[in-house]
């Protein structure tokens, strides 16, 4: 079963990680810092493994994030098409 941010105006993505009620901005800022530091290198590789996990967890969650969004917009769009 996939999850999906919440469409129903509250926004907050459904998932039962450490990163319930991480708003989009968090998780991109924290995304970007991440990707910051594996493009810097000097990492082991340890650290640069875990670095990715973090990285693609919070790619998730904009996407949620995000997919949320589409799916209101939609909703929207489609009551002014009726």
């Amino acid at each position: 079963m996939s999850k999906q941010a919440d469409v129903s105006g509250q926004g907050t993505p459904d998932q039962g990680t450490s990163d319930q009620g991480t708003s989009y901005e968090e998780a991109r800022e924290e995304l970007v810092d991440v990707v910051r530091r594996l493009e810097a290198g000097g990492t082991t590789l340890e650290e640069s493994l875990a670095l990715w996990e973090r990285g693609e967890e919070l790619a998730r969650v904009c996407q949620r994030w995000l997919d949320g969004a589409r799916a209101r917009l939609d909703e929207v769009l489609a009551a002014e098409e009726s």
